[in-house]
């Protein structure tokens, strides 16, 4: 059976150059998460430690400066940096791949050429290639939310700071088997799969609205391709933040407990109201504006560098 499509300028992919293509939207994701990380680290710090402790830290600047002062620069706003790589990187590598080859299999079912999909169709390529990132960001994920939560959760009573991605690898292993680095999967997928229809949806809408007449979305610059970006990255979290909240506190949570999703969700509506679902909402909007506009910028950027050959 022959693998072929059709590439965005309607030419008919051979198999090598359907595998070829495939690598680019994987070296491209790998790049784009990176980049993101880089920019975005300190916001996502603040991000998790108000979700996780909303008791403790009521705005933004409070977390943000407490944290700067407590514990510095690279070990606390930057603190899970490896990790985050580490999801970061795999997640989109697996997302950017993963979309490019559900956008295929959507151009021969609709049989159309990969640029004539609409924004739904490829908002749609973008949920179901969420799924397969999820397989690889929700463990990686849950190292980095424990890393930057672990000067609260030693204050909460635990016997020890565990700050090394490894040694918290190790100790989860070791109480919870392989299923423990899948604590919170369920709403992570929950997360990611409408997430990703509205990221990817609300990039390509941008991406058409800003796209002038008589050009192609491909001929943006980098200044509204990291707009497109950056709306896209405003819409997912608008849409998604409370499971992501739920996510974080099934993360944070003592290995010896085994909270499901519908009972974390209760705990925050009785312990700190409905509100807290959104807390943390605003550094992370503060974040993904210039963390998704590097996001896009680099995956396009080396995209267009990848197909030059």
């Amino acid at each position: 059976m022959s693998l072929s499509t059709a590439d965005e300028g309607g030419k008919p992919f051979s198999n090598s150059r359907y595998y070829y293509g495939a690598a680019v939207d994987l070296i491209s994701g790998s790049m784009g998460g990176a980049a993101s990380v880089y920019v975005g680290q300190p916001l996502d710090t603040v991000k998790v430690k108000m979700q996780a402790f909303p008791h403790i830290y009521k705005s933004s600047y409070k977390c943000f400066t407490h944290t700067l002062k407590n514990e510095g620069l690279v070990r606390g706003l930057y603190s899970g940096t490896l990790p985050s790589l580490a999801a970061q990187i795999s997640e989109n590598a697996m997302l950017f791949l993963a979309y490019g080859q559900c956008q295929k299999v959507l151009s021969l079912i609709r049989n159309k050429n990969l640029e004539q999909l609409t924004v739904i169709e490829n908002a749609t390529a973008g949920s179901l290639a969420a799924f397969f990132s999820s397989l690889t960001l929700c463990p990686t994920e849950l190292i980095k939310n424990r890393m930057q939560t672990a000067l609260e959760n030693f204050s909460a009573g635990q016997n020890e700071v565990q700050k090394n991605a490894m040694a918290i690898t190790r100790e989860i292993l070791k109480n919870e088997g392989i299923s423990g680095l899948y604590k919170g999967f369920v709403p992570t997928v929950l997360r990611e799969m409408p997430g990703y229809f509205c990221f990817f949806g609300g990039y390509e809408f941008s991406r058409y609205m800003l796209t002038p007449s008589g050009k192609s979305k491909d001929d943006l610059g980098a200044g509204r391709t990291m707009i497109s970006g950056a709306f896209g990255g405003i819409v997912f979290w608008i849409t998604t933040f409370p499971m992501d909240v739920i996510k974080s506190r099934q993360q944070i949570a003592s290995t010896k407990s085994n909270l499901n999703l519908f009972t974390v969700l209760v705990n925050i509506a009785k312990t700190d109201g409905v509100p807290a679902l959104y807390n943390g909402l605003l550094p992370t909007i503060f974040r993904t504006i210039p963390a998704t506009a590097s996001l896009f910028l680099a995956v396009e950027k080396t995209k267009k560098f990848l197909n030059g050959f």
